[in-house]
């Protein structure tokens, strides 16, 4: 674990202390920012969207769409 220091604006920093609690401020950021710069969890949220079927499914129509328009247009 390493330590970062950072600097907020006043309302952010109030924000924070009020709805996170002055304890738990880091383990919100780190929480909050973790799927944006870890490779690990980017993978973990591809996985995750696989596997559902039927967000999969409306996926392959939306491109199944795209090919008919495609071929109509040329």
């Amino acid at each position: 674990m390493k330590k970062l220091t950072l600097t907020v604006d006043d309302d952010v920093y109030e924000g924070l202390h009020s709805r996170v609690g002055a304890g738990r401020i880091s383990r919100f950021v780190n929480d909050l920012v973790r799927p944006l710069v870890s490779e690990e969890a980017l993978l973990q949220g591809y996985r995750e969207m696989a596997a559902d079927e039927a967000r999969e499914q409306e996926a392959d129509e939306w491109c199944e769409g795209l090919i008919a328009d495609v071929a109509h247009d040329g």
